[in-house]
């Protein structure tokens, strides 16, 4: 017992490695990850006093706990067993299959990370690249849902600044859980999103399991009473115009709703309309070569919000007009009944989001322009002012006050795109830039009369 071992020096320094990533595992670490989490559950209780709809337990329960939780669940095990049978494997690798896809969709929310973070970079990129402006009736009506109800966020989906926007919006209200694709799955961008909520979707996959595991996670985070954001179009329009709905994530939602529950779902139209959208010419292109194969690279799109961000903080003015977002009627799936199908709903919602979409000055003039005819400044702008007021009153985001400033700026940008070209005061599309005011236009086109060209607009008040 008292005797001297002799070690190889690597062998001794290995013992002692082991011996300290035990103690750290065993004594040190649990203790840590106690003290923060102890930390973590006293900010959000001081966030949850100023929310408006503060962050459930469901949203903050540790990752590893819900990934067990969704493996687990009654019909994901039925899934496995139809799995492994159909497949003919044995059920452990099914499972371990379900683990995987679980592991892939369940995020990792930062409660820091989302409002110390996330939000202040939302804010100063969208506030860096547009305009916002909002409809007035927008705190009204989203003060009216019942505290308790879960809201979900349908919204027509233009850009991808579409997640910046609204993350931004409804960040003194709530915290936001949105369904991203595989575009999204890029490290380090995967571990943020991640952290902020969001979950990852496959929107090719259409094997059993993995939808299983999906709808579960959303149905489990809809009673529990997450709030969320989903786009019904299924991706970007690549037209302008809304796009015929997609069930998806929705029909998992109505599917999962029990009537009896203590908790509603209420689904929150939303419309979201811009005087330039940054992918518009990658969008248009995809639509010309008919498919939705998008070449923009991950470095460009940071380089941007880089510049961006720097062309802010140095107070350099490079906004790209306006952007505009408007509610419409909520819908509640309670008062829906249980009779109401998901297409249904669906057709209700996208109905709602046309008829609140705001109209800005891009569509305007788009819509003046491919009537044909070359105009005049003053006669251009008078004929943009007829348009307007065809369209009602609730749609207008452009104040009569404001008019000609923001039309007279929206014509210098689209004439620096290259897009309208000016002879003497004398304004006319550009040949070859046709589809690009046709894209504009159409994002209101259902807002005029049938002897109208397209063109839209939303009552709104700017928000800094």
């Amino acid at each position: 017992m008292t005797q001297i071992v002799e070690l190889p020096l690597w062998l001794f320094i290995l013992i002692l490695l082991f011996a300290a990533v035990t103690a750290l595992s065993h004594l040190l670490l649990p203790s840590v990850r106690w003290f923060f989490r102890l930390r973590l559950e006293r900010a959000v209780k001081r966030l949850n006093r100023r929310l408006k709809r503060p962050i459930e337990p469901f949203k903050l329960a540790r990752r590893h706990d819900m990934i067990q939780r969704l493996i687990y669940d009654p019909d994901v095990t039925r899934e496995i067993v139809n799995y492994a049978a159909k497949n003919r494997v044995p059920e452990n690798v099914a499972f371990q299959k379900a683990r995987e896809y679980a592991r892939e969709i369940v995020p990792s929310f930062s409660a820091f990370a989302y409002f110390s973070f996330g939000i202040r970079v939302a804010r100063l990129l969208a506030n860096s690249v547009y305009r916002i402006k909002t409809a007035d009736s927008n705190d009204a009506t989203f003060d009216a849902i019942p505290k308790d109800a879960t809201v979900v966020f349908v919204m027509n989906h233009r850009s991808n600044m579409d997640y910046v926007l609204v993350t931004y919006l409804a960040a003194r209200d709530s915290a936001l859980a949105y369904a991203v694709g595989e575009w999204a799955r890029v490290w380090p961008l995967s571990w943020l999103i991640k952290s902020l909520g969001a979950y990852f979707i496959r929107r090719r996959s259409r094997g059993a399991l993995y939808r299983k595991v999906l709808a579960r996670y959303v149905q489990l985070a809809t009673a529990g009473g997450v709030n969320q954001a989903m786009y019904p179009e299924g991706g970007l329009s690549l037209t302008g115009a809304l796009q015929p709905p997609k069930m998806g994530l929705l029909s998992y939602v109505v599917e999962g709703f029990d009537p009896e529950s203590e908790r509603d779902v209420v689904l929150m139209p939303v419309a979201i309309n811009y005087d330039r959208v940054l992918e518009d010419k990658v969008l248009i292109a995809a639509d010309q070569r008919g498919d939705r194969r998008f070449g923009a690279r991950i470095t460009v799109v940071v380089g941007f919000i880089l510049r961006k961000l720097w062309q802010r903080l140095t107070r350099q003015e490079t906004r790209f007009g306006t952007a505009a977002v408007a509610f419409g009627a909520p819908l509640s799936l309670r008062e829906a009944g249980a009779d109401a199908t998901v297409e249904a709903l669906s057709d209700e919602l996208m109905a709602r989001i046309s008829g609140a979409m705001p109209v800005l000055s891009v569509p305007l003039i788009s819509t003046v322009l491919l009537e044909g005819q070359a105009l005049e400044t003053q006669a251009l702008l008078d004929r943009a002012a007829q348009v307007l007021s065809q369209v009602p009153l609730a749609n207008r985001a452009v104040d009569a006050s404001e008019l000609e400033t923001e039309l007279r700026q929206a014509l210098n940008g689209l004439r620096a795109r290259g897009v309208v070209l000016c002879d003497q005061s004398t304004w006319r599309a550009n040949p070859e830039e046709v589809a690009v005011l046709r894209f504009y236009a159409n994002s209101i086109a259902h807002l005029l009369p049938e002897n109208a060209a397209p063109a839209l607009d939303v009552s709104a008040t700017a928000r800094s």
